[in-house]
C-alpha cells in the first residue's frame, strides 16, 4: 500500500517563490505588513505566556522581528528561510525548546509528518507555533479568479486547513496540548494589480504540483473587470487573510 503522501504542492516551486519574495523585500515599498503582523503576534503569545527559550527554531521570518526579540531574550536563535528549510525531512531530535513557523508550514504536502518531526525535534516541555493563512482565506481573489477563468475553472488557489484539521493534526503529532485558532486580517487594495504584488512579495502565489494555465493578457483584463465589481464606496476592494495559528506542546 502507497503510504506517500499527494504532492499538492511542488517543492521547487515554494522554494523559488519565497526566494524571490526575500529579494522582493529589499525593494523600496515592498509590502511586509502580514509578516510584521504574524511576527508581532507570535512575539505577544509568547510574552504573555513569559517563555524564555533557551535555544530556537525559527523558520520565515522575512522581517527579522521575531529573531530579534528572541535573542534580546537570551536565547540562541538558529533561523532559517522557508526556501532553506524542508519541514518534511527528520531534524536533530529534541534540540530545541521553541520552534515557530511563519508563512510556510501550510504548504507542505505531509503536513502530518512535518509535525511528527517538528514535535521529534523539542525537548521535553518546547513548545511549537506555526501560523499562517487558513481556511476562510482570500475570497475576494477566489471570486476573482472564477469570473476571469470564465467556463473553464482552473485550480488556482491553495488548499487551506482549517482550526478543526489543525487541532487533530497536532494530536496525531504527539503534541500533549493543543490551541488552534484563528484571526482576520482585511486588507483593502486599489486596484488588483496591487493585491497581486502584496501576495509576490508575501510569497502567496501559487505553488500548486499541476499548474493552472498561464495568466494570459486577456485573463488579466477579465480580473481586473471582475475586481472592479467588487469595489465599495471608496473605490477599494477589502480582501481577507484568517491567519491559523497551531500551538502545541511536548510533555
Amino acid at each position: 500500500m502507497d503510504r506517500t503522501p499527494p504532492q499538492i504542492f511542488s517543492r521547487r516551486l515554494v522554494d523559488a517563490k519565497f526566494a524571490r519574495s526575500r529579494s522582493r523585500q529589499a525593494a523600496p515599498g515592498a509590502a511586509s505588513y502580514l509578516a510584521e503582523l504574524l511576527a508581532d503576534d507570535v512575539i505577544e503569545r509568547l510574552g504573555f505566556m513569559r517563555l524564555e527559550p533557551s535555544r530556537a527554531l525559527l523558520v520565515g521570518d522575512m522581517t527579522d522581528r521575531l529573531a530579534l526579540w528572541l535573542e534580546e531574550m537570551r536565547a540562541v536563535v538558529d533561523t532559517h528561510g522557508i526556501d532553506h528549510f524542508n519541514a518534511e525531512v527528520p531534524g536533530p531530535p529534541a534540540r530545541y525548546d521553541l520552534m515557530v513557523h511563519l508563512l510556510g508550514l501550510g504548504m507542505v504536502n505531509d503536513l502530518p509528518g512535518a509535525l511528527i518531526h517538528a514535535h521529534a525535534m523539542l525537548g521535553k516541555g518546547g513548545l511549537m507555533i506555526a501560523t499562517f493563512p487558513g481556511a476562510g482565506s482570500l475570497p475576494a481573489l477566489r471570486q476573482i479568479a472564477l469570473a476571469a477563468d470564465g467556463e473553464q475553472p482552473a485550480a488556482r488557489i491553495h488548499p487551506l486547513v482549517d482550526s478543526r484539521a489543525g487541532a487533530a493534526l497536532l494530536q496525531r503529532a504527539g503534541f500533549s496540548r493543543q490551541v488552534v485558532d484563528s484571526y482576520p486580517v482585511r486588507v483593502r487594495f486599489a486596484t488588483f494589480d496591487r493585491m497581486v504584488a502584496d501576495l509576490r512579495d508575501h510569497g502567496l502565489t501559487g505553488s500548486l504540483t499541476s499548474p493552472a494555465p498561464m495568466l494570459t493578457r486577456d485573463w488579466l483584463d477579465r480580473a481586473r473587470q471582475a475586481f472592479d465589481t467588487l469595489r465599495e464606496d471608496d473605490g477599494k476592494v477589502t480582501e481577507t487573510f484568517e491567519i491559523l495559528v497551531m500551538t502545541g506542546w511536548k510533555s
